[in-house]
This record gives structure tokens, C-alpha cells and sequence, in this order.
């Protein structure tokens, strides 16, 4: 069984008469890609903010390690918000190289750690540039370097690519893959699906304040699938029968819907019958198409 680096167990907090958790519940193993999603809303920012300790829960537990969350895990942490911040009168390099030593570097291994990820993301001309002089997606790449500069055993990224171009998003998703093939756990916060069906190997579904998903991201999909199959002929209708139904079809593609208690087997045995197939495969739902079942479910 997989170790958790994080667990979150019955976490409420409420703003005034706002209930944001309501004995959220989530498990993050160590060294995977966790993606927490969920409508606007939800809840998920909260949670970030009492993961980083940037407010309290009212109720309920955070394990860190396998030890209570406290002030001295922090270091161990890296955190980029949304909602990025950076001093805009300040030199890029003399601004890095403060919020490296902010979480606990000396100067020497801050400058040598940021030289290193400076040239790797070839952004060492911005070096003395004022941060009023980069564009919003140049500030996030410094961002994204003063967040992973520490090495911390987990980071947390709220939306990473708002604000990225393609080619900027591909390079920081690149980046997020191999932090994680070092040991670095991640938790992934985002909207688009296409990026947590490319890079997350688990999830978390927050909706009206409550977890309503939660675990590998295959295991999910599994619970989502039906019998559900899509058949490509090479020129011929295929007609329902005894054991599936044809639910849609376009030009020589057909979706089909096993009956009770027929199997892949039986199915594919009578097609192979009746028409000559090119292929037979079983469908799986989208993450965004689970997303939006389960959050409509809620």
C-alpha cells in the first residue's frame, strides 16, 4: 500500500455564516501528481491556504509525514497561488534571491540554485530586470522557480498555466513531471482537464464544500464506465440484437450498449457474424465528463 505524505481528515471551516469545508477528507501518497479539482467555489483555495498554514481550521486533523501539520513543515512545503505577487520595483535576480533565503537558503546556494534554474529555463537575460518589465507569463516563470528553488517535499500549484502561452505551459508541465519523477509530491490545482488527464495520477473532486471523489485516477474512471463500446465496421450497418443496443452511430462508427448480462465476448462473437469490423473498443469517460456527472450527482 502506497504511503501518504499528506492527510486531511475532517477539515471544516466556516466564514461567518459561508460553510467553505465541510469535513473534507483527502489522502495524497507520496510522489504522485494529486490533482484537486472542483467547480468555483468549491473550496479547493481554502484548502490550499490550510495546507500552507495560511489559516486555521475550525475542526479537524492535517498529517504531515505521518506527524500532526505544524509551523516547522512549512520549509517543507512550496506554494504558487493563483493570484501571483511579485515586487514590481525589484530586480528579478535581487527579488529571487530574497525569497530563496525567505525560506531558509544561504545566499551561496540560493544564487548557485537559481543560476542553475535560470538557465535551464533560459531566462537569465531577465536577470536585471526590473519585474515591471516582464510580461505576466515571464513573472510566472520566476515564480514558478522561487516556488520549487527549496526543494520542498511537496508543492502545491493553484491553476500553474493561467496566464502561459502554449509552448510556456508545455515547458512548466514538463517541469511538474520530472520535480515528481525526482520524489516530489505535487498537488495540482486546475480547471482543465486535458492537463489532468495528461500529468495527475490521482484526484480529489471537491463540490459544495465536501469531498465527493477521491483516489487513483484509473480507479475513478472504472467506477464512471459502463458497457459501453465503439465498433467501426468497414462499410456495414450494423443492427441491434439480443445482446447490445446501438445508441449512436456515425457513418461506419457505432456506439453500442451491452444488455444485462452479456458480455464482451458474446458481443464481439455476434458482430464478427454480421459485419466485417476494423475495431472494437471498450469507451472510457473523460475526466471532464466524470466531473461534470459527479458534481451534477452531488
Amino acid at each position: 500500500m502506497q504511503e501518504n505524505l499528506l492527510i486531511v481528515k475532517d477539515v471544516v471551516k466556516q466564514y461567518g455564516n459561508y460553510l467553505a469545508l465541510n469535513k473534507v477528507n483527502i489522502s495524497v501518497p507520496k510522489g504522485s501528481i494529486y490533482g484537486l479539482l472542483g467547480p468555483n467555489g468549491a473550496g479547493k483555495t481554502t484548502l490550499m491556504r490550510i495546507i500552507n498554514q495560511i489559516t486555521a481550521p475550525d475542526s479537524g486533523s492535517l498529517l504531515f509525514n505521518g506527524v500532526p501539520l505544524t509551523k516547522h513543515h512549512i520549509a517543507e512545503i512550496g506554494y504558487l497561488p493563483e493570484e501571483r505577487g511579485l515586487y514590481t520595483k525589484m530586480k528579478v535576480g535581487e527579488q529571487a534571491l530574497y525569497l530563496a533565503q525567505l525560506k531558509g537558503m544561504s545566499y551561496t546556494e540560493a544564487l548557485e540554485k537559481l543560476k542553475f534554474w535560470f538557465e535551464k529555463l533560459d531566462i537569465l537575460g531577465w536577470w536585471n530586470k526590473k519585474v515591471e518589465e516582464l510580461s505576466k507569463g515571464m513573472a510566472q516563470k520566476i515564480q514558478f522557480v522561487v516556488t520549487v528553488i527549496h526543494e520542498p517535499k511537496l508543492l502545491i500549484f493553484d491553476e500553474p498555466f493561467s496566464g502561459f502561452d502554449p509552448i510556456n505551459a508545455a515547458i512548466i508541465r514538463q517541469e511538474i513531471l520530472e520535480l515528481s519523477k525526482k520524489g516530489t509530491t505535487i498537488i495540482f490545482s486546475t480547471h482543465r482537464m486535458e492537463s489532468v488527464e495528461e500529468i495527475c495520477s490521482h484526484i480529489a473532486l471537491i463540490s459544495k464544500s465536501q469531498t465527493i471523489l477521491e483516489g487513483p485516477i484509473e480507479e475513478i474512471k472504472k467506477q464512471f464506465t459502463n458497457n459501453t463500446y465503439e465498433v467501426i465496421t468497414a462499410n456495414k450497418e450494423l443492427k441491434e440484437n439480443d445482446y447490445f443496443t446501438v445508441i449512436n452511430k456515425n457513418k461506419n462508427t457505432f456506439q453500442v450498449l451491452l444488455k444485462e448480462g452479456k458480455s464482451q465476448q458474446e458481443a464481439l462473437q455476434r458482430i464478427i457474424k454480421d459485419v466485417e469490423i476494423i475495431s472494437f473498443k471498450k469507451e472510457t469517460p473523460s475526466m471532464e465528463e466524470i466531473f461534470i456527472k459527479a458534481v451534477n450527482n452531488a
